[in-house]
C-alpha cells in the first residue's frame, strides 16, 4: 500500500460539493467531487477506494488545488502515471494536476498547515466563459478601504460571525494568516489564507467586505460587525461562483483545529 498525495482542480458549477453523498433530501443520488474521484479510483484498481479531502467546498465552489490523499494497492505504479490514468477516467470537469507518495502518516486534512481561497469579482462585462468563475458586481469598489478592513482580519479571531447556522465546528476560533483585495484589470481578487475555514465563512466575508465599502463603511465598522460574533450583523453571502480553493499548504506552522 502507497500512500499518495493528489492536487485536484475541478470546477464546482455542476458538482454539489466535495464530499460524497450518498442520497440528496429528495432521495436522489449526487454528484460530488469525492463521488467522482472515488469512482475513476475504484475503475483503475477494480477496488473500492476511499479518498481523503483537505476540506470540504460547498455547491458551485471550484478549486485550483484542492489536496487529497488515497492509499494505492499498486506500490510500483510511478508518480507521474497516476495523473496521466486518473484524467482518462475522470470526467472533464474534474483534473489531476499532480500526484506525489508521502508518508503512511500523512492525511490530507489533519496534515495541512493552512488553506488558501481566492475570491473573483468582475467589476465591467465579463467574456462568455467567464461567467461560471466570477461575480460580476457592476462597479469599481475602493481598494483602499477593502484593505483597511481587511486589517482587521489577522491572527486569531473568532470568526462566528461569518459562519454559516448548521456549522458543526466544535469551535469558531479561526488563525488568519493573511487577507486582502488586489485588482487584476477590471477583476477584484480577494485572498485569504487560514489555518482552517468555517462554513461558508470566505463567502460572508467576502459579501460583508463589498456591501460595507458600498456603504461607506469604516474599518472601525467591521471590527465592531466582527467582534459582535452575530451573524444577523453581517452581510450578504457572496455566490459561490467567484470562490476558488487555491492552495493547501502543509510546511507551515500548525495551529490548533
Amino acid at each position: 500500500m502507497t500512500n499518495i498525495l493528489l492536487t485536484v482542480s475541478y470546477d464546482g458549477t455542476d458538482f454539489c460539493g466535495w464530499q460524497r453523498q450518498d442520497r440528496a433530501a429528495g432521495g436522489n443520488p449526487v454528484r460530488t467531487v469525492q463521488g467522482e474521484l472515488e469512482c475513476a479510483l475504484g475503475k483503475m484498481f477494480r477496488t473500492d477506494i476511499s479518498i481523503i479531502g483537505s476540506g470540504r467546498t460547498d455547491s458551485g465552489v471550484h478549486a485550483a488545488g484542492q489536496a487529497a490523499n488515497f492509499f494505492s494497492p499498486s506500490d510500483s505504479i510511478p508518480e507521474g502515471n497516476y495523473v496521466r490514468a486518473l484524467n482518462g477516467l475522470l470526467p472533464p470537469d474534474v483534473r489531476i494536476m499532480d500526484a506525489k507518495k508521502v508518508d503512511d502518516s500523512f492525511n490530507a486534512r489533519l496534515s495541512a498547515t493552512s488553506r488558501a481561497y481566492r475570491y473573483f469579482m468582475h467589476t465591467g462585462f465579463p467574456q462568455a466563459r467567464d461567467m461560471r468563475y466570477v461575480w460580476r458586481i457592476k462597479r469599481k469598489p475602493d481598494l483602499e478601504v477593502l484593505n483597511g478592513m481587511c486589517s482587521c482580519l489577522s491572527g486569531e479571531i473568532d470568526c462566528a460571525t461569518f459562519t454559516a447556522a448548521g456549522d458543526q465546528s466544535l469551535s469558531t476560533h479561526r488563525y488568519i494568516e493573511k487577507a486582502f483585495f488586489r485588482y487584476e484589470g477590471e477583476v477584484l481578487v480577494f485572498e485569504i489564507e487560514a489555518n482552517a475555514f468555517l462554513w461558508k465563512m470566505v463567502r460572508s466575508i467576502t459579501g460583508t467586505l463589498i456591501q460595507m465599502e458600498q456603504k461607506g463603511k469604516k474599518p472601525e465598522d467591521f471590527r465592531a460587525v466582527l467582534e459582535s460574533r452575530d451573524r444577523k450583523q453581517a452581510g450578504m453571502t457572496a455566490p459561490p461562483t467567484g470562490l476558488f480553493l487555491w492552495e493547501v499548504k502543509f510546511d507551515g506552522v500548525r495551529r490548533h483545529r
